[in-house]
């Protein structure tokens, strides 16, 4: 499962570091941008600096689609697998990439003699100099094989977290990431709270009588299952909420409440958004760079969970009837006063292009065809019985 505000894999890539100046590149004439083009096609690799010094090499394969291009992409010193490109454009010698599930983009002009492509790479408000060269038989990297699969969790099984480390966020660490990385539970600056509402399935309104360190001091977690094999997004979270009950003395009682609330349903032009691969398993993913937002495999009880733990205010009840369908989608979405807030940050400057995106409420139904009503609902409601800052190591 992968959460994220403003990394990805809420961890995929992050390449900080100021943005450095590149060299000019001199406009091809028509023809030789016409020769280019031709070129595209193929094998391009290129190396993104970072923080710690160390680089981290691409290998994006373009290749020719019925219209267009299409293009795929490896994070070769990750391992990771290979990673559709969902957008390639290239107009007049420029290269654009829209790599949605990594939450990157890329912008470059090409050489007049089709060897290199010279760009900038975007990760949220990180931008740093990338430069492709093209490869060829002897100069090609190595893709190396991803590991297998994990072998699933026995479904009877009743996983506990073995050993846990949990430790204050490091000062000037931002962001926040929750985790499952082949059954280990990676948490990044999460507090208390935001641990209670994705485990649980929560608004931070249904949680009461949380002391105000439990919604402010952010933890990193790095636990590891008693359990072998990949859990089930059940057995998962029932690991989370052990580790709260045992870390954090976390207690509780659930009461019936009715408070403001909005109701999740479908428009009338149906849903809009695309129904998850057959095989994809049980274990969404979202990803939330500012004014972007991701889903991956997520039926829409996971998605209103998500909607109303990060997104909303209020609390989000699924009443779309969709029941076990999975899906994936993308959409940009203009942020309000408090979305920026929770996300600690500014307001960008107003586009003089026109192409302003809507607010949420608006994108949700115009691009997934999802429907958000306000009204008074009852909910379940946990007040907190006792809780103590997490016990050392």
């Amino acid at each position: 499962m992968r959460l994220s505000l403003s990394v990805p894999v809420r961890s995929v890539v992050l390449a900080c570091g100021s943005l450095l100046s590149i060299a000019s590149v001199t406009l091809p004439s028509l023809a030789a941008q016409t020769a280019a083009q031709v070129k595209l096609d193929g094998t391009w690799q290129g190396a993104v600096r970072q923080p710690d010094g160390k680089d981290n090499r691409w290998v994006v394969k373009i290749e020719k689609a019925d219209s267009g291009w299409k293009g795929t992409m490896w994070f070769i010193d990750q391992k990771s697998p290979a990673i559709p490109i969902e957008k390639v454009e290239f107009v007049d010698g420029t290269l654009k990439l829209n790599i949605e599930r990594v939450f990157i983009t890329y912008e470059g002009k090409m050489s007049p003699d089709g060897t290199t492509i010279s760009g900038i790479r975007t990760s949220g408000d990180n931008k740093v100099p990338l430069i492709f060269v093209r490869a060829t038989t002897e100069t090609a990297w190595a893709i190396p094989e991803p590991p297998p699969p994990q072998p699933k969790m026995d479904p009877n099984a009743n996983p506990s977290f073995e050993v846990a480390t949990i430790k204050p966020q490091a000062p000037g660490d931002k962001g926040f990431a929750f985790l499952l990385n082949r059954g280990n539970f990676i948490g990044k600056g999460l507090t208390l709270e935001k641990m209670m509402t994705i485990s649980l399935g929560l608004n931070a309104a249904q949680i009461v009588g949380l002391p105000d360190w439990a919604t402010q001091d952010k933890y990193d977690i790095d636990a590891k299952p008693d359990t072998p094999g990949q859990p089930s997004l059940k057995q998962f979270m029932s690991e989370v909420a052990k580790l709260m009950t045992d870390r954090y003395g976390l207690k509780y009682h659930t009461e019936k409440r009715t408070m403001t609330a909005y109701s999740l349903t479908v428009t009338k032009s149906g849903i809009k958004m695309k129904p998850a691969p057959t095989g994809s398993g049980d274990i969404p993913g979202f990803g939330l760079p500012p004014g972007r937002l991701f889903i991956n495999n997520a039926t829409m009880q996971e998605f209103a969970r998500f909607l109303q733990s990060d997104m909303f205010d209020h609390p989000v009840v699924d009443q779309t009837n969709l029941g076990a369908a999975r899906y994936n989608g993308t959409l940009k979405y203009q942020m309000d006063d408090s979305q920026l807030m929770k996300m600690g940050l500014k307001a960008p400057p107003q586009s003089d292009t026109g192409d302003t995106p809507p607010p949420l409420i608006t994108a949700l139904s115009e691009e997934f065809g999802l429907k958000l009503d306000s009204g008074k609902i009852p909910v379940d409601v946990l007040v907190i019985d006792s809780v103590s800052k997490p016990t050392p190591n």
